[in-house]
């Protein structure tokens, strides 16, 4: 069982910085690589970044590069996402999602098994 809870969202000025936490209340954390994507309104949900089960290894979409910063705690069974330097673009309902893989190679992961409510990010200009 696999049981993803997100916070940390809210309202931001542009320019802005926002922590998301994803924490499993669960009981299987073991081997999951984990992700973050967002969908706004109107628009198709996007990967935004993905972190190995180790948390030894990353993807990001080009967007939120040099931005975004994912990132793991396997003693709390939390993943976060580190947002600086928001743009209104940013704006979305922020997902976390899970994944049972055992690899590294986390950048060829596109469909998750375990998903969260979702937490809201607005980011005003």
């Amino acid at each position: 069982q696999v049981q993803l809870v997100e916070s940390g969202g809210g309202s931001v000025q542009a320019g802005g910085s926002l922590r998301l936490s994803c924490t499993n209340s669960g009981r299987t954390f073991s081997r999951q690589a984990m992700a973050w994507l967002r969908q706004a309104p109107g628009k198709e949900r996007e990967l935004v970044a993905v972190i190995s089960w180790s948390g030894d290894s990353t993807a990001y979409r080009d967007s939120v590069k040099g931005r975004f910063t994912i990132s793991r705690d396997n003693a709390k069974n939390t993943v976060y996402l580190q947002m600086t330097s928001l743009k209104p673009e940013d704006t979305a309902v922020y997902y976390c999602a899970a994944k049972f893989y055992t690899g590294q190679n986390v950048g060829v992961l596109t469909q998750f098994d375990y998903w969260g409510q979702g937490t809201q990010v607005t980011v005003s200009s």
